[in-house]
């Protein structure tokens, strides 16, 4: 076949067009599909992203309120334990009060042989009781105060230093932890 030089040349040449225009649309095509797949992917990533925060998210709230949960279960517990040990120092209170009147009959019999066993009775369950939290209200010679002390009478006083001071103590009172337990029962000079 004989053809002219440039006609042939422009056969070669359209042929070879030819041949590259189907590679130009597969590569297109190919960089859609992996534009696509590529969106696809981050889109798939953003998604686990987003679950794995609400997931520590939620993990984080449980560890919280389990941690407060342990924390209010352990106050219950000490408080139903000092709860427990206040009931059983109230209960106490009364024998203390025997104790009192019991060595004070003692100290004005004037038998110490006889007030030495008691006193030292008293002197051991004050000292245990209060190494547990209890302490002695003071207050002959207070001024009265309604957070410690309750009035039971009011007796007339002439000087007026002592007026709205605790002149004499009824009942001893006592506080637990620095709680009161019992007010002190007193008589106030008016």
């Amino acid at each position: 076949m004989n053809c002219h030089p440039v006609y042939c040349m422009q056969t070669i040449m359209a042929t070879e067009e030819e041949k590259k225009e189907p590679v130009k649309e597969n590569a297109k095509k190919e960089k859609k599909e992996g534009n696509a797949k590529l969106k696809e992917a981050q889109k798939e990533i953003q998604e686990l992203k987003d679950t794995l925060s609400a997931e520590k998210d939620k993990y984080l709230r449980l560890y919280a309120e389990f941690d407060t949960f342990r924390r209010r279960s352990a106050e219950e517990r000490l408080n139903l334990v000092a709860s427990a040990a206040a009931d059983t120092i109230k209960g106490l209170l009364p024998v203390l009060d025997d104790c009192e009147s019991a060595l004070k009959l003692l100290a004005a019999s004037g038998d110490e042989a006889a007030a030495e066993g008691p006193t030292l009775i008293y002197n051991k369950l004050m000292a245990y009781l209060k190494g547990r939290g209890l302490a002695v209200i003071e207050a002959r010679g207070e001024k009265f105060d309604t957070d410690f002390h309750e009035a039971v009478t009011q007796f007339p006083v002439e000087d007026e230093a002592q007026k709205g001071t605790v002149i004499d103590v009824i009942q001893t009172g006592y506080t637990l932890n620095g709680k009161v337990i019992r007010y002190a029962k007193v008589v106030v000079g008016a």
